[in-house]
């Protein structure tokens, strides 16, 4: 296996013959020297390869284009040019891949909607190379940072007969005839003869099962794709997404914003540690001042205010808002901002919230119109975590199932944790492709997963 191109940049210059494998960014043509910049997708710059015409045939040279795969050869040797400090002196170089003149990546700024139109090819630009360079980070620090503190990882299932948030915006899985669906004898659909033998959907969330599994194991986490099918055509949503949905048993609301914001402050920091120069690509390229708002998350205590503390900031400046608030509305991204921005100038914790605007599976407060919920507000983003302390008092949990329609049966077994040895417990959810745009400073949800899903768009 050879060296990657970032491992080759570091090396000092010596008489080791090295090997580099990669994809051509450019070419550039002399009357006896041919230089190749070449990547492998393992850092943003990449290698440049001096090739002496007298040692490689023009007739190799020639079939070399932007875009074809090569297997370069040579010496690591101090550089002639200002753009870096070694290059390769090339003794022998092959062509692996050609790549004609029509190649869609030339060398010129693409815009994100025409490199969306390519997802297939879109990770070769330095953009959306970062972009899976950090993401891929990202992933490892979650993994990381549960595991360091005694957290099990469960997968969760994928197809699911119950919906965790009510919501009924969920994908459909059946194996039916849709061209002759089996009907019973009031005209329903007939599931019984369905794959499952009942109505199945695609997740919206790991919670519900994630519970069962804190409730034996204490602290567990997810780590998965998870669906929606809502209509909603906006940079922030997507069909198709990854959640991260830490449960832990023997915890209240109070434990659960300490997780939170332990959680955001270490994945973060990882990031900063590790993709330093695609932070640095991200900050001069996407959005100016991107490093500086992850250093001041990590290093601000973050703020903490009741729903209702919060109504009562935000009423007096209803006029500078597209949606004015009052108690009982959900808090929208611009408020969020507000907040974070300009009232606390630091993260905050938004807790305590109306019940009739959250789940039902989040613990009553005494007044009997709130609830124990948590929303971790940031900066520049607003809203980038979601959690509660759940409901563990079944006669609770019942009544406020009752009060929104749902039906006790299809909940028998979340229901029947309440039954079998109860505790306090609690657990919060993150959108990984929010965080991801958070990080980036990317401004559309599509441009930080490799194939996105959305309204109409099911490419590749």
């Amino acid at each position: 296996m050879q060296p990657r191109i970032k491992a080759i940049l570091q090396m000092e210059p010596s008489e080791e013959t090295v090997k580099a494998e990669g994809w051509v960014r450019t070419k550039r043509d002399s009357k006896n020297v041919c230089f190749l910049e070449v990547n492998d997708g393992s850092c943003l710059k990449g290698l440049q390869c001096v090739i002496d015409k007298g040692v490689i045939p023009s007739c190799v040279l020639d079939r070399i284009g932007t875009g074809a795969s090569v297997l370069a050869e040579g010496k690591i040797v101090p550089s002639q040019g200002g753009n870096q400090k070694t290059e390769m002196a090339v003794t022998a170089l092959t062509l692996i891949g050609e790549c004609p003149a029509d190649y869609p990546l030339q060398k010129k700024r693409h815009t994100v909607e025409f490199l969306r139109e390519k997802a297939y090819l879109r990770p070769r630009t330095n953009l959306f190379g970062a972009v899976m360079r950090v993401r891929s980070s990202m992933a490892y620090a979650v993994h990381s940072f549960f595991q360091e503190n005694g957290f099990v990882y469960v997968n969760t299932p994928l197809i699911s007969a119950s919906d965790c948030e009510g919501a009924g915006a969920q994908f459909q899985v059946t194996t039916l005839d849709l061209e002759n669906v089996p009907k019973t004898e009031d005209g329903k659909v007939d599931y019984s003869k369905d794959f499952f033998g009942k109505m199945a959907n695609l997740t919206v969330s790991g919670q519900l099962e994630g519970e069962t599994y804190a409730t034996a194991m204490k602290n567990i986490y997810t780590f998965g794709p998870t669906f929606r099918a809502e209509n909603s055509n906006t940079a922030r949503h997507l069909a198709e997404f990854w959640m991260i949905e830490p449960e832990m048993a023997f915890c209240t609301l109070e434990g659960d914003m300490e997780w939170a914001e332990k959680f955001l402050k270490y994945v973060f920091s990882y990031v900063l540690e590790k993709n330093s120069e695609d932070m640095e690509f991200f900050s001069k390229f996407v959005l100016d001042g991107v490093v500086d708002t992850l250093r001041h998350v990590i290093e601000s205590p973050f703020a903490h205010m009741t729903y209702t503390d919060a109504i009562k900031v935000l009423e007096p400046e209803n006029d500078r808002f597209e949606f004015p608030v009052k108690w009982g509305v959900e808090i929208q991204s611009e408020h969020e901002r507000f907040l974070t921005e300009e009232v606390a100038k630091r993260p905050v914790i938004v807790t305590d919230y109306p019940k009739d605007i959250k789940a039902f599976y989040m613990k009553m407060n005494d007044d009997g119109e709130t609830v124990r919920a948590m929303d971790v507000l940031a900066p520049r983003l607003g809203e980038i975590i979601g959690g509660s302390e759940r409901e563990y008092r079944y006669d609770v949990l019942i009544k406020r199932m009752e009060e929104l329609g749902l039906k006790a049966e299809d909940y028998w077994w979340y229901l029947d944790l309440r039954k079998y040895g109860t505790v306090p417990h609690a657990g919060f959810g993150l959108g990984f492709e929010r965080a991801v745009q958070y990080v980036t400073g990317v401004a559309n949800i599509r441009d930080v997963i490799p194939y996105p899903r959305y309204v109409k768009s099911c490419e590749y």
